[in-house]
């Protein structure tokens, strides 16, 4: 199984990220990403942003289930 710590750090390392908050275990996890790069965007295009940091490790069956909390700066605060 994937560890939240190497999610977060896939999604880091996949795009500009203010904050990156991953929890969960047995495959099931919650990613909290806070980004300016979502000024704009719809909700689908923000999780496609981040889904495709993952999708290595979805494909691989590592993860299975992420549920993405995507805010610009402004809607975190």
């Amino acid at each position: 199984m994937i560890s939240t710590e190497k999610i977060q750090q896939l999604i880091q390392q996949g795009m500009d990220t203010d904050s990156v908050d991953v929890s969960g275990g047995d495959g099931k996890y919650v990613a909290e990403v806070v980004s300016r790069a979502f000024a704009g965007l719809t909700t689908i295009k923000r999780h496609r942003m981040v889904y495709s940091c993952v999708n290595n490790v979805i494909a691989s069956g590592e993860l299975h289930a992420l549920t993405i909390v995507a805010k610009t700066p402004e809607e975190a605060s």
